[in-house]
């Protein structure tokens, strides 16, 4: 019998064809970083652009893993997966819907089929590597089988205020008034960072639909602040749809997420006035901010409660566990006091992420005192303590992220942790 393999998965990421992201995101760097973070499979992104797919034939081989691609004439272990994201924007029950979907693929001929469907419907793949296109996101899934049957749609951070299938501003309330009568090929939904798997669990409809989590990343540095874990004992693009399709948790290992009060949309609140708060203060303030008598954009949390039909701290008999963690640069200069892109930061990377050590390795894995002997006893505590949850959040809102930190452990007693 084959020994399973484990393979940790980002699938959703965006390239330099898409707006608001790094002109870095080409497919050596992005190798090169998902190497150093501990992914084994990447997304492509951006595979219905153009110019990004005439680069996908250039720059990518088929790997032997059956649906995967490799980096072509290079080592690296790292494979890609075929993928989008999508946006549709249109009009259905009166209201404007705006949702965002990630589409894997098992071939090059599925997504040159779903371009050919696309465009025969007028709609511009070329203006941004994530295309806006006017499809119903019922019709898109149908696109999207028609391709093939081996393609999977997953509603991208579905709790968002604008752009998911949950979102409070442009969504809907559920999986089956979204895709009507195609709902059963809904295997599972994207968390999105300003969410996790405990805030999901609490919406009894999505007992039977699996809960992913992917970075969402628009630069190289933000690669794997979420992913996926799963167990292959022959590794494929087919085995991961089976795990997904078949909702096989005992391959499922786990998710990686960011605590999701970091989430830009966690709270309720307005940017421009500085304002958050909590679900129950929106409420007592009728949805109005008090500085300034607008609306308050409503985030996450606020509408997992609308949704809700369990109290928070239910946990379904087979949910699919999950970690969360702070990406470790964050963590660092946290701990050091300096900002994440300073030289000092840098410095401790290099020396962390070296001889085969990848970040998730250290986040996860690696014991306090090896942390302490590479790093120093302030950042291997503070790797600890985010391992137990131990951290101070002001949570994110309106588009801004939360702000972490790592609970402080007076210098004295450092070693005691380790």
């Amino acid at each position: 019998m084959l020994q399973a393999m484990r393979i940790i998965a980002d699938l959703h990421i965006h390239s330099k064809w898409s707006r608001a992201c790094s002109p870095d995101l080409v497919f050596e760097n992005i190798a090169q970083a998902a190497a150093k973070k501990g992914l084994n499979w990447v997304a492509t992104g951006d595979a219905l652009h153009p110019g990004w797919l005439n680069e996908i034939k250039e720059k990518l081989a088929p790997a032997d893993e059956a649906g995967l691609f490799k980096l072509r004439a290079s080592p690296s272990p790292v494979r890609f997966v075929l993928s989008t994201e999508i946006s549709c924007i249109y009009s259905r029950g009166g209201k404007t819907r705006r949702l965002h979907h990630v589409v894997l693929f098992p071939s090059l001929e599925a997504l040159e089929k779903l371009i050919s469907s696309l465009e025969a419907r007028k709609c511009n793949l070329k203006s941004d590597g994530r295309p806006i296109i006017g499809l119903d996101s019922q019709e898109l899934l149908k696109l999207v089988l028609d391709a093939s049957p081996e393609c999977l749609l997953i509603p991208a951070h579905a709790w968002t205020p604008w752009f998911s299938i949950f979102g409070s501003k442009s969504g809907f309330d559920s999986i089956e008034e979204c895709f009507g009568e195609l709902a059963p090929h809904i295997h599972a939904i994207e968390t999105g960072l300003s969410s996790d798997p405990a805030m999901n669990w609490r919406i009894s409809a999505l007992d039977d639909i699996l809960l992913i989590s992917n970075s969402d990343a628009h630069s190289c540095a933000k690669l794997a602040r979420e992913a996926n874990v799963f167990e292959m004992a022959a590794p494929s693009y087919s085995e991961l749809r089976r795990i997904l399709i078949e909702k096989d948790r005992s391959r499922f290992i786990e998710t990686l997420e960011f605590f999701p009060e970091e989430g830009m949309y966690h709270a309720d609140g307005h940017r421009n006035c500085d304002f958050w708060c909590l679900p129950e203060e929106t409420r007592r303030l009728g949805g109005l901010c008090p500085k300034c008598g607008k609306p308050l954009t409503v985030g996450v949390l606020y509408r997992v409660d609308e949704l809700s039909d369990r109290p928070a701290g239910t946990r379904p008999p087979q949910a699919v566990p999950f970690r969360s963690i702070v990406p470790l640069a964050e963590l660092v200069a946290d701990a050091v006091e300096c900002g994440k892109t300073s030289k000092k930061v840098a410095l401790i990377m290099e020396r962390l992420v070296a001889q085969e050590r990848t970040e998730l390795g250290i986040l996860l894995e690696l014991a306090g005192p090896e942390i302490a002997a590479l790093a120093g006893p302030e950042i291997a505590s503070s790797v600890l303590n985010m391992r137990n949850g131990q951290v101070d959040i002001r949570p994110g809102y309106d588009g801004e992220y939360g702000q972490v930190k790592i609970k402080g452990v007076k210098k004295d007693r450092q070693a005691e942790l380790l």
